[in-house]
């Protein structure tokens, strides 16, 4: 697939509709723009890389969130893949990012995730700073997984530093590979007898020196690989531009390299851990101990060059432009003081590497940047740091919740803005939006937020619990509210305040879904991985289990105005509860094809809307009795309701699935009768991942919610 349009809403006023033409379709629509509810950051950017040739461009990877490019210009990141579909929702895994040395224009990226897709890899490929790509699929060549250990090393992926078209990448399980037409075709480098490594990251960077240029291209490469010295050579040199390779003897046998760079006067410096990174991976590879090295071309050495009485994993790493002996790097998967919070260290050096100082040791202050939840976050996970090549007392650093920047790293106190304005990358897992009130919404990790506007940055959920993946209204009486979850300690929180505070109560387990009843009295809880449903009449103070009920994973779902009445889809089955949720029996069957999630139209008893995938949607009007086919979806993967439309009866519809042909978002405001499809193919998102739901908003006509895999949550508005 080739020349792919991407915009965004940040690039775009207005996107471009496209209506999908069906027999009985509603006219249409007005135009959509397109966004993310603002709860800035929020997931782990693998790597922050400025261009060299350009001020102010710079480029980020994340590893569940796609890519960005920096618009000095407004002060905030522009989202780069929005434009993949469901079959390339990999491709927002990015395992490597390259920009051409000599054109700022030109970005490459190495994208795919392995659970995804059958694990589809592609090249991506921009010559106007990823307002539009080229997308080859390298699957068969080679394949990655962006979202896997390591993901922070680098880059695997790089030009040449003579002549851009010559590429290189080195892969995770099939060797290093090189391309001399910026990436559209690539032939294995088969002089470096490396395909794989034990921990399956495979070759974690690729150095050229941009100081061997002869016939045109770099003859120095320096290339690592992600691997402990009992396994094989981990750092190895070619002088002959791949011709052949030679295994740099001296590199620390019990550590891994996680990145380098060249300091542009004779030397490589070299990060490492003893593991992949980011984190620790068992025993194995704890990720607790590395090491900074110098490589000098000349004398063909490796010299230790860590900071002194430092014994720590380190990763990011860094040369001035205009002074190879000035340095920064960073630690990773440390936890030390780091003001209010516990991180990583961040090392500058000015000569060489012989002397460290530890900026954070010397005075660390935090900029919170107008997100309030980042308070008591450290930066942690620090994979890449760079200096600004324009500007060396300038550093970016990316971390385990997006990126930070300061504006100067040698004063005494150096100030860390959390510079994320337009960076959303969070998973979400849930979303409410009140009549006359707050939009709510719970992701992992960190929490969730009460949204009063979707374009300001939100409180987060407080007292907090983490990862949060459950969240239930009273339909009939809004002002209680539920939210579970937490991944090592599982918590339950209930509110009577339409989430504004929050009591803490008892839970059977963790994660999974909840349910409340229309006027709050009964609260279901299903576990994760867990077979019981579980009941209470006390907002948690006690639980008993549920009747007729037996599976993992289920969704139950509250009837919005009979308290007596609950839904469940389990594999194909409705069951229906008419006792406050004490049992559930079956009352209809439907195709075993859903994400689980029945959709109970507010204000009607008994009206319930089934999404089923490739067999379409289902309505019941009789409380899951029977249930009649919108004929005109042919596949449907959620839906959601909204405000009506005005001089409606009926609250509008929102669907991810496809109509006529046509994949996409749709709203429909005259009960499923006719469709129109709101979103282009510039705005796909990957579809609704992870939490699986579409919603539309209760307040304002026309606007929707949506969730991705890890893109945050996607607004769009008429």
């Amino acid at each position: 697939m080739g020349g792919i349009m991407m915009t965004t809403a940040r690039t775009k006023a207005a996107a471009m509709l496209v209506t999908a033409a069906l027999a009985g379709t509603a006219g249409t629509a007005t135009a959509y723009t397109w966004d993310s509810v603002a709860i800035g950051g929020g997931g782990f950017v693998s790597a922050v890389i400025p261009a060299k040739s350009e001020r102010g461009v710079v480029y980020a990877r994340t590893d569940v969130g796609g890519a960005y490019r920096w618009d000095n210009s407004k002060a905030r990141w522009v989202a780069l893949l929005d434009w993949v579909n469901e079959d390339q929702v990999g491709l927002q895994g990015v395992d490597a990012l390259a920009v051409d040395p000599k054109n700022a224009a030109r970005v490459t990226m190495l994208a795919g995730t392995s659970y995804f897709n059958d694990g589809k890899t592609a090249i991506l490929r921009s010559t106007d700073y990823g307002k539009t790509f080229t997308v080859t699929d390298v699957s068969a060549q080679f394949k990655t997984h962006g979202n896997g250990m390591g993901r922070q090393n680098g880059e695997r992926l790089v030009h040449d530093p003579s002549s851009s078209n010559v590429m290189y990448v080195g892969t995770r399980y099939n060797g290093l590979f090189k391309s001399t037409d910026y990436g559209a075709t690539w032939a294995r480098m088969t002089a470096l007898n490396v395909t794989t490594t034990p921990n399956g990251v495979g070759i974690s960077f690729v150095v050229p020196d941009p100081r061997s240029v002869a016939n045109g291209v770099a003859q120095r490469l320096l290339v690592g690989v992600s691997r402990f010295g009992s396994a094989g050579p981990n750092l190895y040199l070619s002088t002959n531009a791949g011709a052949s390779f030679a295994a740099v003897a001296s590199s620390p046998a019990g550590l891994m390299p996680q990145r380098a760079v060249y300091d542009g006067a004779g030397n490589y410096f070299i990060t490492y851990g003893n593991g992949a990174g980011p984190s620790g991976n068992g025993a194995s590879e704890p990720m607790d101990q590395g090491q900074i090295a110098r490589y000098s071309i000349a004398a063909g050495t490796l010299s230790n060059v860590t900071p002194a009485g430092v014994n720590r994993a380190f990763s990011g790493i860094s040369v001035a432009a205009n002074n190879p002996s000035r340095l920064v790097a960073s630690t990773i998967n440390t936890y030390l003081q780091q003001g209010d919070a516990w991180g990583d260290r961040i090392f500058v050096s000015s000569d060489g590497g012989a002397t460290w100082t530890d900026v954070i040791a010397r005075g660390f202050a935090r900029d919170a940047n107008g997100v309030s939840w980042i308070a008591g976050q450290a930066i942690h996970w620090a994979g890449s740091i760079a200096f600004d090549p324009f500007d060396s007392s300038a550093v970016w650093v990316s971390s385990g919740n997006g990126i930070f920047k300061t504006a100067n790293i040698d004063l005494a106190t150096t100030t860390w803005k959390f510079d994320v304005k337009g960076l959303e990358e969070t998973v979400p897992r849930n979303m409410v939006s009140l009549t006359g009130g707050p939009l709510l919404s719970v992701i992992s990790d960190y929490d969730g937020f009460r949204h009063t506007d979707p374009s300001q940055y939100a409180p987060i959920h407080t007292p907090r619990i983490g990862t949060t993946t459950g969240l239930a209204v009273a339909a009939a009486n809004d002002w209680g509210v539920v939210r579970v979850g937490g991944d090592d300690t599982p918590a339950m929180y209930y509110s009577w305040d339409r989430g504004a505070s929050w009591i803490k109560t008892s839970v059977n387990g963790k994660n999974g879904q909840v349910a409340l009843s229309a006027n709050a009295g009964v609260l279901l809880h299903s576990p994760e991985n867990l077979a019981t449903t579980y009941r209470s009449t006390n907002m948690g103070g006690s639980w008993t289990a549920v009747s007729g009920l037996n599976g993992a994973g289920l969704r139950p779902v509250a009837d919005p105005v009979n308290a007596s009445k609950f839904y469940v889809y389990a594999n194909g089955t409705i069951m229906v509860s008419t006792d406050g949720g004490m049992s559930f029996a079956a009352r209809a069957t439907l195709p075993a094809n859903s994400t689980g999630l029945i959709r109970a139209v507010p204000g009607r008893e008994g009206d319930i809307w089934v999404p089923l995938r490739a067999n379409g949607l289902r309505r019941s009007t009789d409380s899951g009795a029977t249930f009649a086919t919108i004929g005109t979806v042919s596949d449907c993967r959620a839906i959601g309701f909204g405000k009506a439309a005005a001089n409606a009866s009926y609250p509008t519809i929102f669907i991810w699935g496809t109509v006529g042909g046509v994949r996409g978002l749709f709203r429909s405001t005259d009960t499923g009768a006719s469709w129109t499809r709101i979103n282009d193919d510039s705005h796909q998102f990957g579809g609704p991942g992870n939490g699986e739901f579409v919603l539309g908003d209760m307040n304002t006509f026309g606007v929707v919610y949506m969730s991705t895999v890890g893109r945050g949550i996607v607004i769009g508005k008429p």
